[in-house]
C-alpha cells in the first residue's frame, strides 16, 4: 500500500509528545538501536537525526529493525496482554462467571494488576466489568418471560435486592421493568488503527467508532435517545460476525459488508447514509456529487453534517466522501485514519 507519510519534523514531534492520533500512521526506528516503536511509546526519545519513519511495519522490519519490547508494535492498538488473554477468554465462554481475587491468584494472576489494567483501558474495576457481563445476560433472561427471582439466582446473586440494586445502577432501570427496556451492547473491535467501540441491539450494530474519537460521547448519548436504551458492556451474537468482516477488511480481503445495521436517523439523515453505502470500494464522490444523488443539489452542507452524524464507520463508508478539489475533509475518526483507509481500499480494489 502507497501511503504518504506526514512530514518528518511533523512525526517527530508526534513521536516527542506521544501524540496518539499518529498512531497507525507512522512507525519510528531508531538507529542507534535498531529498534522500531510507535508513536506513542513511553521509550527515552532518540535525537531527530537518529530516527527514520515508516508507513508499516513490514517496511521497518525490511529495513532490519526489530520490534520495541516496550510498546510492542507488532500487536494491535488495545490488544489484550499476552498475561490477561487466558482469563479474558475463560471469561467470554462464560460471561456469568464470578471470581474473586483469590480465584485470579489461584490462575497465577495478581487481581492489582488486572484492576490497573481495567481501570486504563475501560475506566472501570475488573469487578464491575464482570458484573456489568452478568447484568447484560440477565435483562436478556428477563425480557423473554424468565422470573426476575430466578434470573438473580442463576446469575450468582445471594439475594433479590442485591441483584436488582445491582441492575439497576448498571442499566438505570429495575429489573421488572426489563420487558419495555432495551439495551445497547458494547465491546470492543481491535483494528490496525485502533480499538473501536462497537455496539449492538438484537436486530444489528447500531455503533462502530475509534474510541478516541471526540465526538464518542455524543454519539452515544443521541443513540440512547434515539433507541431509548442504555448502554452496557457484554455479548453479543451480532459482534462474531462483526468482528470477522472488520478483520477481513483491514487485510484487503472484503469489500462489502453483511452484518444488519441500525441506523436509527432521520429520514434525512437515513437517505445520506443509504447512498454513502452506494459508493464503490475504492472509489470517492464529493459532498456535492451525495448532494445531487439525493436528489437536492443545494444541501451540500446538510448532507455533510450528516456524513458527521454517522455512527457506524467503515460499515457506512463516510471516509470516502472528499472534497470537491479532492482534499480530505471532515474525518471523526482523524484524517490520517481517512487516509489510511483510502489507501487501502486502492491498493485491494
Amino acid at each position: 500500500m502507497n501511503q504518504t507519510l506526514p512530514l518528518p519534523e511533523t512525526m517527530y514531534t508526534a513521536l516527542l509528545e506521544k501524540d496518539s492520533t499518529y498512531e497507525g500512521i507512522f512507525f519510528a526506528g531508531v538507529k542507534t538501536t535498531g529498534i522500531f516503536c510507535r508513536p506513542t511509546c513511553t521509550a527515552r526519545k532518540p535525537k531527530q537525526q537518529n530516527v527514520e519513519f515508516f508507513p508499516s511495519t513490514h517496511q521497518a522490519l525490511l529495513h532490519g529493525y526489530r520490534p520495541c519490547k516496550i510498546c510492542h508494535p507488532m500487536g494491535q492498538r488495545g490488544e489484550y496482554p499476552q498475561w490477561l488473554k487466558p482469563l479474558m477468554g475463560e471469561i467470554e465462554a462464560q460471561p456469568e462467571l464470578r471470581l474473586k481475587d483469590s480465584d485470579l491468584r489461584a490462575r497465577g494472576i495478581d487481581p492489582a494488576r488486572v484492576r490497573r489494567w481495567f481501570k486504563k483501558h475501560h475506566g472501570m474495576t475488573f469487578q464491575a466489568y464482570l458484573r456489568t457481563l452478568r447484568i447484560s445476560e440477565a435483562f436478556g433472561r428477563i425480557k423473554y418471560g424468565e422470573k426476575v427471582v430466578d434470573t438473580a439466582f442463576e446469575s450468582g446473586y445471594d439475594s433479590l435486592s442485591g441483584f436488582t440494586e445491582g441492575f439497576k445502577k448498571a442499566t438505570g432501570f429495575s429489573p421488572n421493568k426489563s420487558t419495555n427496556k432495551d439495551i445497547v451492547v458494547t465491546t470492543r473491535i481491535l483494528t490496525p488503527l485502533g480499538p473501536m467501540l462497537a455496539g449492538a441491539t438484537e436486530e444489528g450494530i447500531c455503533l462502530l467508532e475509534f474510541i478516541d474519537r471526540r465526538m464518542l460521547e455524543t454519539q452515544i448519548a443521541r443513540l440512547k435517545r434515539a433507541l431509548k436504551a442504555e448502554f452496557i458492556p457484554g455479548a453479543n451474537p451480532h459482534f462474531e460476525a462483526l468482528n470477522g468482516e472488520i478483520e477481513e477488511y483491514f487485510a484487503g480481503q472484503r469489500q462489502d459488508f453483511s452484518v444488519p445495521l441500525v441506523t436509527a436517523g432521520t429520514a434525512f439523515q437515513e437517505k445520506v447514509w443509504r447512498i454513502l453505502q452506494e459508493i464503490p470500494y475504492g472509489d470517492t464522490r464529493s459532498y456535492k456529487e451525495q448532494a445531487e444523488r439525493i436528489g437536492n443539489p443545494q444541501a451540500v452542507r446538510a448532507v455533510a453534517r450528516a456524513n458527521g452524524d454517522n455512527r457506524i464507520a467503515i460499515i457506512i463508508p463516510c471516509h470516502r466522501v472528499i472534497g470537491s478539489d479532492g482534499g480530505l475533509t471532515g474525518y471523526g475518526g482523524g484524517l490520517w485514519r481517512k487516509r489510511y483507509l483510502l489507501d487501502l481500499e486502492e491498493s485491494h480494489k
